[in-house]
């Protein structure tokens, strides 16, 4: 028997008409905590519930993401929390996990499946958590980066950062820009772990890590928990919120795997279907958050998602101030290079604070007239490659 195909047809994604997140939640963050990360995420859970004025059991969705709650996953927390949702989710995608689950989310508020859907991510960070997560992050990373005396993210990190500054041109001084511009947002940021003002030359000056990443390309690990809600316009509005409308999203994952090495992500499959869905062009953003592990990821978004093109990364930086009151906000609060990465949290930390941003209830200083915002994810690295790649395009509501 010989098997037919039907030819693919174009389609024309729907749009997220009338749903918005709203209620942005931040828990503070710590360097290390005695709690599990299910006090955490119950922490975060907690406060959404009050400052929405509801009850737990108002709650008929939910989406967890965390790196430390094992063996648990989202069903074992919803008789922790004393939840019955008729709507579910485990996002395991690390920095895509908020915009995945609010992809997912969205969808379900428009099907009608759910109508109040808390999206949290929290962990935890004991004194030896970090080192038990990248010992059993990945298949991967036990096969092909351990064994070598690779120390986790730092050393796959510094071989896609060498390998994008032998071909795009890049220096340390340009990622050092981001950096300094970002811990200039975070001073006014009051969940900031990094308060203490960063200089170029203190940059500079930083001790090695695993060349060529120094001490302050790399995140912070710490314990935290951040969320927010995702429901209709006017259930937002009965409840007293502001809500971001989400234009346009994008999701890709092991995008490009011919690539030797990363030099681009997945955003560059599906950017040009991101701004014709969210009907704005790049020169329409006025803030942008991208998924900040390591400076060189960051400036690979800016080319991904068509603010220049591919290999104009470092000029794009070179041409252009980055602090709250410069020509391109970026990471607003600090970013994770700033406030600190609490494991999954650190994925929902750009999203939390476009919603802020973009509602005028910014913690620190707020980007002036903000109207649309850009954030993007960037998530699951093995020993060469992060697989997951996501962004999002959000607008203040009318």
């Amino acid at each position: 028997m010989t098997a037919r195909s039907s030819p693919r047809t174009a389609s024309t994604r729907r749009a997220y008409d009338d749903v918005v997140a709203c209620l942005p939640v931040t828990i503070p963050y710590r360097r290390y905590s005695i709690n599990g990360a299910h006090w955490w995420i119950g922490r975060a859970l907690r406060e959404l519930v009050k400052r929405a004025g509801l009850r737990p059991k108002d709650i008929d969705g939910l989406s967890i993401s965390s790196f430390t709650i094992g063996p648990d996953t989202s069903i074992g927390l919803t008789q922790h929390f004393g939840l019955s949702p008729r709507w579910l989710d485990h996002v395991p995608l690390g920095g895509a996990s908020a915009i995945v689950a609010l992809r997912r989310a969205a969808r379900a508020v428009q099907a009608g499946d759910a109508e109040l859907i808390a999206c949290v991510a929290g962990d935890t960070n004991h004194v030896d958590s970090f080192r038990k997560t990248l010992a059993n992050f990945s298949r991967f990373a036990q096969d092909a980066v351990l064994p070598y005396g690779g120390g986790g993210a730092n050393a796959s990190f510094a071989l896609i950062a060498k390998n994008y500054m032998n071909t795009h041109g890049a220096r340390r001084e340009d990622f050092g820009k981001l950096c300094v511009a970002q811990r200039d947002n975070a001073l006014s940021f009051p969940h900031a772990l990094m308060k203490t003002p960063l200089t170029l030359d203190a940059y500079m000056a930083a001790r090695p890590i695993a060349d060529p990443i120094h001490l302050y390309d790399c995140v912070m690990p710490c314990a935290g928990a951040e969320a927010f809600l995702v429901c209709r316009a006017d259930t937002a509005r009965a409840l007293g919120e502001s809500g971001v409308r989400v234009l346009a999203t994008i999701e890709r994952h092991n995008a490009y795997p011919q690539d030797p090495v990363q030099i681009r992500g997945g955003w560059a499959m599906d950017v040009d279907e991101l701004w014709a869905m969210a009907g704005v062009t790049p020169r329409d953003v006025d803030f942008m958050e991208t998924y900040d592990d390591y400076p060189v990821i960051s400036m690979m978004q800016f080319e991904d998602l068509g603010f220049c093109r591919k290999g104009e990364g470092p000029d794009f930086v070179r041409a252009h101030r980055f602090t709250n009151d410069g020509d391109f906000p970026h990471n607003t609060c600090g970013g994770q290079l700033s406030v600190g990465q609490a494991g999954a949290a650190g994925g929902y930390l750009g999203l939390v604070e476009a919603v802020r941003q973009l509602t005028r209830t910014a913690l620190g200083t707020q980007v002036p007239e903000a109207e649309i915002g850009l954030v993007s994810g960037f998530g699951m690295i093995n020993y060469d490659r992060g697989l997951s790649s996501c962004a999002a395009v959000l607008a203040r509501a009318p």
